[in-house]
């Protein structure tokens, strides 16, 4: 069962429907209820190496549900510090709870203060409003 939709305000959001966590220079990244909403069941992951850099805007993994492929963009960029173990095994974690269990991965940013360049969570919506 999916989760209702939500956008918690102690996020930030990124154009391309991903959503950060900060814990001090390192952040974890998601996908927002809008996203998992479009995809629909997600039914793998496909993440980046540990130890891999990611760079803000461009693909870092995919995700596939029964109706596509997406890739899943990087809203920040850095050092891959951790993959959730949880979501490959489970993949449907990141339709249940998309802002807990089913978050992706956790990044050691290369500039945690670029987080700035991301919306909060009432810009986020409305960004969805004007799409």
């Amino acid at each position: 069962m999916a989760a209702d939709e939500s956008y918690p305000d102690d996020l930030h959001y990124h154009r391309e429907h991903d959503w950060v966590r900060m814990d001090g220079d390192e952040a974890l990244f998601g996908i927002t209820w809008y996203a998992q909403d479009a995809l629909g069941e997600v039914v793998y992951f496909e993440p980046p190496a540990v130890g891999s850099s990611v760079t803000a805007g461009n693909p870092y993994g995919e995700l596939e549900s029964v109706k596509a492929v997406s890739d899943v963009i990087a809203p920040l960029g850095g050092e891959v510090v951790d993959v959730n173990a949880g979501v490959q095994d489970s993949p449907d974690a990141v339709n249940r709870d998309p802002y807990g269990d089913g978050w992706l991965i956790r990044v050691r940013l290369d500039d945690p203060g670029s987080v700035a360049t991301l919306m909060d969570a009432a810009a986020y919506r409305s960004y969805l409003e004007s799409l």
